[in-house]
């Protein structure tokens, strides 16, 4: 299933899964081998610990593949609607906002980046400079695209 990435979301997810397959795996191989090195593995915590840690790894890994392989890039084209990668300020009720439409890895709160399939993502997407809908009962006027 198709998963939408701007450029840069793209290129995180592919630095963190190079990060992970060359940095941290070897950090991990190396401390199995350091606990298993302390002997008996049946009551070897350390050993347990860095075995988890293993596992955990190849898990991120097969999702970063999986989302990787799976990944649409989309950018704000010169349309004038809403889409991926946009710039969106809005008057949300009395209070002007300033959104970037990302995907849904990608969306960060505290930095005012919205997924494009949250509830107000959804609601932006394909609107106009100056279309107005209702959203958690106030009024939204979208006021810029960029």
């Amino acid at each position: 299933m198709a998963q939408y990435f701007t450029k840069q979301g793209l290129k995180k997810l592919k630095d963190e899964l190079h990060y992970l397959k060359t940095v941290k795996n070897k950090e991990i191989v190396k401390l199995i081998a350091e606990a298993a090195a302390f002997g008996d593995l049946k009551e070897n915590a350390a050993y347990h610990d860095a075995r988890d840690k293993m596992s955990f790894l190849r898990m991120r890994v097969a999702e970063l593949e999986s989302a990787i392989n799976d990944a649409v890039v989309r950018e704000k084209s010169d349309t004038d609607s809403v889409q991926i990668g946009c710039e969106v300020k809005i008057l949300f009720g009395k209070d002007e906002e300033t959104y970037t439409i990302t995907a849904p890895a990608e969306a960060d709160v505290l930095k005012n980046k919205i997924s494009y399939q949250s509830p107000l993502g959804k609601e932006l997407m394909n609107k106009r400079v100056g279309d107005k809908f209702d959203f958690k009962s106030a009024e939204v006027k979208i006021l810029m695209i960029s």
